[in-house]
């Protein structure tokens, strides 16, 4: 199959599976008959049971504040359709939930996020989701109840060993610019970079690749595994059909709706040689990473370490954020595991900045900055 097929293939497996479940398996849907809420003095929980693992993504909107939670392939008991909670403290205003679609519901908190901030998270056995609300005036707190601390840092563990992931590579070029500058070229020399950086803090570091050979997607994280990494780190650029679009982001495995990132993930995952029978499976195994938070943590510290390194030496580099997503390439990694996207192979501007070697040192030093960042939260434990 030629890729220009394969890349269609995944964008249609991509959006069935974010698409809403369908009207013709309503008997799957798992009944939702219990929220409960409670304002303690530090914040207030919000905690949705379910019982079945189900797949869940969350947002926030603005203009009125508020957060969302839909959760797929459920059902809301009559007695809670169209419910609402009014608590009326100083950040939050009230809880609602309906049923979204006919295999989605949806969780709404009305907040200001002037003066509030969020944390959504799940429970297995029996599968629940927690959101919790804090007023900003407050310390950010550590993880909730039982994940007060995630299990990485109950242990005290740090880090010591990397594994560098330089996307594409071989008879997969990745995306080209419109001069001709390959991705997997840039990205496998961000990497060389990036380990002489991290070798001289005393870091040992293993690349997936180090020469222009091929190398499945799902496979990256499986010699991470073998290796027993401590990080794993995937470099890729990025592109578009918009040749305007320009940034950097920095991706973590979860679930997304984000047009923009479902494009990105069907165009990383093209390579992958995975068939739709496993969706099962892959749900499953995107639900119960029990990396997702230090995951989030890691993908933060390298994005504003990466969007700082270049702003100090380039004008408008754009911060495009953080971004859960469902990519091969982090799927089944049992570290906390990112995929940075550098910049825009298809923007005239930033293809020249990837072909500099300036540029790429700069990206090389702001994900190690990153990197370190994070290996001293660990040692310091969360503030």
């Amino acid at each position: 199959m030629n890729r220009k097929k394969t890349t269609w293939l995944w964008i249609t497996f991509l959006s069935l599976f974010f698409s809403l479940p369908s009207p013709a398996h309503p008997g799957s849907r798992v009944e939702i008959h219990t929220l409960r809420y409670h304002t303690h003095p530090s914040f207030t929980r919000v905690v949705v049971e379910i019982g079945k693992l189900r797949e869940y993504i969350f947002n926030e909107l603005k203009s009125p504040d508020r957060i969302y939670v839909d959760i797929y392939q459920a059902k809301l008991n009559p007695i809670l359709h169209g419910k609402t909670y009014i608590i009326n403290n100083d950040y939050l205003s009230k809880i609602r939930i309906a049923q979204k679609a006919l295999s989605t519901v949806r969780v709404v908190v009305d907040l200001d996020l002037n003066k509030a901030y969020y944390r959504v998270w799940h429970l297995p056995d029996p599968f629940r989701i927690i959101i919790d609300v804090y007023p900003s005036k407050l310390p950010k707190p550590s993880l909730p109840a039982k994940q007060k601390l995630s299990m990485i840092r109950q242990l005290g563990l740090g880090i010591g060993k990397v594994v560098l992931d330089p996307g594409h590579g071989g008879k997969d070029p990745g995306c080209i610019g419109k001069k001709g500058l390959q991705e997997k070229k840039v990205v496998l020399d961000v990497c060389n970079r990036l380990k002489t950086l991290l070798e001289k803090e005393n870091l040992e570091v293993i690349m997936t690749r180090e020469t222009d050979v091929s190398l499945r997607p799902e496979i990256r994280t499986v010699i991470a595994n073998q290796k027993q990494a401590d990080l794993f780190i995937s470099i890729h650029a990025n592109a578009s059909r918009n040749r305007k679009l320009s940034g950097v982001e920095t991706f973590y495995l979860n679930f997304s709706q984000d047009p923009s990132v479902i494009e990105t993930a069907a165009r990383e995952n093209a390579t992958s040689a995975k068939n739709i029978g496993e969706m099962k499976g892959i749900i499953k195994k995107i639900v119960q990473n029990s990396k997702i938070d230090e995951s989030q943590e890691l993908a933060q510290v390298i994005q504003k370490s990466l969007v700082k390194s270049l702003s100090q030496k380039y004008k408008n580099v754009r911060n495009l954020g953080v971004k859960a997503g469902p990519f091969w390439v982090l799927i089944g990694g049992e570290m906390p595991s990112v995929l940075v996207e550098i910049s825009f192979l298809s923007n005239p501007t930033e293809e020249s900045r990837l072909n500099s070697a300036l540029y790429l040192q700069r990206v090389a030093q702001g994900i190690y900055e990153g990197i370190i960042a994070y290996k001293s939260s660990l040692e310091k434990g969360i503030e």
